[in-house]
């Protein structure tokens, strides 16, 4: 069983999409960010950055005592090599280096680049043209950037795989990243394609299931909980969590 430390955003929602296309058996665990469930010991213990997902595999390869694994793209690695799909074997080794570029442009661009765009454009109270327009600007680039590699392939790795699955959450949102899909034609057939998916589906209906609300940051509270943290608002954070069980 695999226990899922999980929340409703698109770094979690790549976990949940593997689990369900493979049926791995797994339970979640949701820890609410916007309440600061982050901060308590018993997930900083898997997850010491203090960010969603991470997961406890207590039946790993081979036996012997449970793994935990945080960041998204090492669990998408840790679980694709561990049910033997989505991801090319080192037998393979050009079609494995293809999905993993890939995978690692989505956690060292798109993943990052979309957040900053959506934090400047939508939570930010200073609104900063600058930042504004640089970071929606480098999402469009990075739209136009999958578009031409989707023009002769169904996926981004030729095959459907943990690449797809670490994107696709990223560009869902792509109405509040201000950009318009219909200008990248080849990028929305792939969207579209991979929203049809059943396991997709599932793993955004359990989303909803988990946190019905879904949405932005709505109050002051959650500002400060999630915004314009140091090293020492964690461990203050991470202090009262301890005092509130």
């Amino acid at each position: 069983m695999i226990d899922l430390y999980y929340w409703t955003t698109p770094n979690g929602h790549k976990v949940t999409i593997f689990l369900e296309e493979t049926g791995l058996p797994y339970n979640v665990i949701p820890i609410n960010i916007g309440k600061g469930e982050q901060f308590k010991a018993e997930f900083l213990a898997v997850s010491p950055n203090n960010r969603i997902p991470a997961l406890v595999d207590r039946d790993p390869p081979g036996g012997g005592k449970p793994i935990s694994v945080f960041e998204s793209g090492a669990m998408l690695v840790y679980l694709a090599e561990k049910s033997g799909r989505f991801l090319p074997p080192v037998s393979q080794p050009d079609k494995r280096a293809d999905t993993m570029q890939w995978l690692f442009w989505q956690m060292g661009g798109l993943g990052p680049m979309s957040g900053q765009n959506n934090h400047f454009s939508n939570y930010a109270v200073d609104k900063l043209q600058y930042a504004m327009d640089r970071y929606r600007n480098e999402v469009n680039r990075l739209y136009g950037v999958m578009n031409k590699r989707l023009a002769d392939r169904p996926y981004l790795a030729g095959e459907y795989s943990i690449a797809d699955m670490a994107c696709y959450p990223w560009v869902v949102p792509h109405e509040r990243q201000g950009q318009k899909i219909a200008d990248f034609p080849h990028l929305k057939k792939w969207l579209d394609s991979i929203a049809e998916r059943p396991a997709v589906v599932r793993a955004y209906a359990k989303a909803k299931e988990v946190n019905p609300s879904m949405g932005g940051i709505r109050t002051a509270e959650e500002r400060a909980i999630l915004f314009g943290q140091t090293a020492a608002s964690i461990d203050q954070a991470a202090k009262a969590a301890a005092g509130g069980r």
